[in-house]
């Protein structure tokens, strides 16, 4: 729970008893928040966004009142300033993840802590525990993905203005996207190269489990 006052102790025995119904973790929903208006604005698109790029269905990640089961706690590693995605982390690892709509009281003491920095912060964090959950084990296909995408998009400006030179319609010499697209070339190339490296450090890799199962009582 935050120290802040702003969380309701009372809600407690509500996240016990949905973890009661077969959950791992209950993550509460502020669903009613007693904030200012860019925080409560800002973090409705932070979850959106975080709930479109992860697939779990949760309207408040950041919510501090969380209810975890002791298996949960050991086995889930969080560093830096990850632990705003626990549910997602713990999704990963195999865990039932739920939500339950929690009171939220308006600041009584202290100030918010909350700036743009903080924003950009968490969006390099979703960057983060997407490639170490989704990724972490096949690279390829974050790299590749990107790659290919901009190895398209770089093939099809040059190939675009190469058609245009044979009818004599354009003067490459005048075009400085000619350039751009054989930047985008170059860095397809380098992303697929990335994600070929780092399948090759992968499959060598033998310390690491590649999953984690949750042993059925």
């Amino acid at each position: 729970m935050d120290a802040d006052l702003q969380d309701d102790p009372a809600e407690i025995p509500n996240l016990l008893e949905e973890l009661g119904k077969g959950f791992d973790l209950v993550s509460g929903w502020k669903k009613k928040r007693h904030d200012p208006f860019i925080k409560k604005y800002s973090s409705r698109f932070f979850n959106y966004v975080t709930k479109v790029m992860t697939g779990i269905k949760l309207h408040d990640f950041n919510c501090g009142l969380k209810a975890y089961r002791k298996e949960v706690v050991k086995d889930v590693e969080v560093h830096g300033e990850l632990h705003r995605y626990i549910p997602v982390l713990a999704d990963w690892k195999g865990y039932k993840v739920s939500e339950v709509v929690v009171k939220h009281h308006p600041r009584r003491y202290g100030k918010t802590k909350f700036g743009i920095s903080r924003f950009f912060k968490g969006f390099i964090d979703l960057v983060t525990v997407i490639f170490t959950t989704r990724y972490i084990r096949r690279p390829l296909h974050f790299f590749g993905l990107l790659g290919a995408i901009t190895f398209l998009a770089g093939f099809m400006i040059d190939a675009y203005l190469t058609i245009l030179w044979f009818l004599h319609e354009v003067n490459l010499s005048n075009r400085p996207i000619l350039y751009l697209g054989t930047v985008l070339i170059i860095v397809g190339v380098q992303f697929f190269s990335l994600g070929l490296i780092g399948e090759m450090l992968v499959h060598n890799d033998t310390t690491e489990d590649d999953y984690g199962i949750k042993e059925k009582k």
